[in-house]
């Protein structure tokens, strides 16, 4: 913060100390016109700050919420194969083991859903995913074919280890705050700079001032929207495990 402060401090310090020399040598006129160059130059390049701040704000949580949505997808499908898998060994453990897959699924969808909103994944969830690699591990084998399936089930637990700890960074992403409220920042500068360089619209030239001010508030709410993965216009929805769920009523059960 400190060094923020004092970048501030120099910047304005340049522009008074320009200003004072410019004055004492002779050069240049006096600009006291709301269109003059001051104002011309001063106005595009804060237009241009916060087009650049609005758009980082925009486009990485955008960038943020694709990937997040295609690893659900990525965990879904390790949900499924690891399903059919277990499939493939030997009653009880195999069935036990789909029946785990099935209650970490619900868990997914319910109460670990609500919880990624508030920004992290649940306790309860990494325990039973501990817990089911642990028990497919120890699973006794008899022969290769045997060891070759249960494997095929560890591998994509494995898999499934890999996008929960993804999801589980997913859900604490967020822009920076300072991002956010340099947006908030920059747009009402841009909002009151024609009253600043003496500017004082009147009739119907407030009109489109008016409407650009209406979309900057639009735009800057958007941008505090979107700025969470899983809750928002763009949050990802559990989809994905959903489909899973649908597809287990597909996979015959371990005999």
């Amino acid at each position: 913060m400190l060094v923020c402060i004092l970048a501030v401090v120099a910047a304005v310090g340049v522009v008074v100390a320009a200003a004072l020399l410019f004055r004492k040598f002779g050069r240049g006129s006096d600009d006291g016109d709301p269109g003059g160059a001051t104002a011309g130059h001063a106005g595009s390049m804060l237009s241009a700050l916060f087009l650049l701040v609005f758009a980082i704000a925009i486009v990485v949580p955008w960038t943020t919420a694709d990937s997040a949505r295609e690893n659900t997808y990525t965990e879904g499908r390790a949900l499924v194969e690891a399903y059919w898998a277990a499939a493939a060994l030997p009653a009880p453990q195999g069935h036990d083991v789909q029946a785990d897959l099935r209650a970490y699924t619900d868990l997914i969808v319910g109460r670990e859903w609500r919880s990624m909103k508030r920004g992290h994944v649940t306790a309860e969830g990494d325990d039973r995913l501990t817990a089911l690699r642990a028990k497919v591990n120890a699973l006794p084998v008899a022969d290769d074919d045997q060891k070759d399936d249960r494997d095929a089930v560890v591998e994509q637990l494995q898999a499934l280890a890999t996008a929960r700890g993804q999801r589980a960074m997913d859900a604490k992403a967020r822009p920076p705050v300072g991002l956010l409220y340099m947006t908030v920042l920059t747009g009402l500068v841009v909002l009151v700079f024609p009253f600043m360089a003496g500017a004082r619209p009147r009739a119907m030239t407030i009109v489109p001032l008016g409407v650009m001010a209406a979309l900057l508030g639009v735009g800057v709410f958007l941008a505090f929207d979107i700025s969470h993965v899983f809750t928002g216009a763009l949050r990802v929805k559990p989809d994905a495990y959903i489909t899973a769920q649908h597809e287990f009523q597909q996979i015959p059960e371990s005999r």
